[in-house]
């Protein structure tokens, strides 16, 4: 009995399985084997095994794509990407990431954090921080934004996240900002965290780790449902503001309107 005979005994359903836990280039190589079996079910499978194949190449693609500057800067051993976190909220931290990725690793699916949900960017931080060659976060507080403004705040929280990188970086690629007082080379990029892998990873930890600390601290204060909206200006947050007032980490220059 020749292979394909025996691919096409298979069942459908037993099929389904086996291309759905197929890689991208065992769906290669299965694909061939299936293509001749006239079951519709099949021609559906194998259509949209195509398809998934068809997507991940695009998706290589892009992210070749988003390697522009770091191509530009092939030269510099280490390249690191800066974002922030957390401008617009009344209440909770600015945060920001530095990250400096290998040259040769490819993660894909890397975008602006605000691009992806909530899963994607959970799965994204846990390869992030397996491959980077280092990874600095920083932390502006609310007393912090209070006192300097929210500007000034970004740029503590990213010299912060500099200072604590494993190593120094030769050139920083930021997203739409020049940081102050920083000895080493940068260079600015409108929309960075869509056009830079590097940034897009710093934009993926600065957003995760922020989201975390608001759960955190929801558990603490459950009335203005911060880990539902992460300190921004829900409905329910600005009920509870002008019911009760503001929290510890609520930014006083932020809300002094709403109260």
């Amino acid at each position: 009995m020749s292979k394909n005979t025996t691919m096409n005994a298979m069942g459908i359903q037993e099929i389904k399985n086996i291309l759905k836990d197929a890689s991208i280039e065992e769906l290669k190589a299965l694909i061939p084997q299936f293509e001749t079996d006239e079951r519709a079910g099949v021609v559906k499978l194998i259509e949209s095994a195509r398809k998934r194949i068809a997507a991940f190449e695009a998706e290589v693609e892009r992210t070749y794509q988003m390697k522009e500057y770091e191509r530009k800067y092939e030269n510099c051993r280490y390249i690191c990407g800066i974002d922030e976190v957390g401008r617009g909220p009344l209440a909770g931290p600015v945060v920001a990431a530095a990250v400096v990725l290998p040259k040769d690793v490819d993660i894909y699916y890397l975008n602006d954090s605000k691009q992806l949900s909530a899963k994607k960017r959970e799965e994204l931080y846990d390869e992030i921080m397996e491959k980077a060659i280092a990874v600095g976060v920083g932390f502006s507080d609310e007393k912090c934004i209070d006192e300097i403004n929210i500007l000034q705040a970004n740029y503590v929280a990213m010299r912060e996240a500099i200072s604590k990188l494993s190593v120094k970086p030769d050139i920083l690629l930021n997203d739409a900002v020049k940081i102050p007082d920083v000895d080493i080379p940068q260079e600015s990029i409108i929309k960075g965290d869509a056009k830079s892998v590097s940034i897009a990873a710093a934009s993926i930890i600065a957003k995760v780790t922020r989201d975390r600390f608001m759960v955190e601290i929801s558990e603490k204060y459950p009335e203005y449902d911060f880990a539902s909206n992460k300190g921004y200006g829900s409905p329910k947050h600005l009920a509870a503001l002008k019911e009760i007032g503001p929290c510890e980490i609520h930014r006083r220059t932020f809300i002094g309107n709403l109260i």
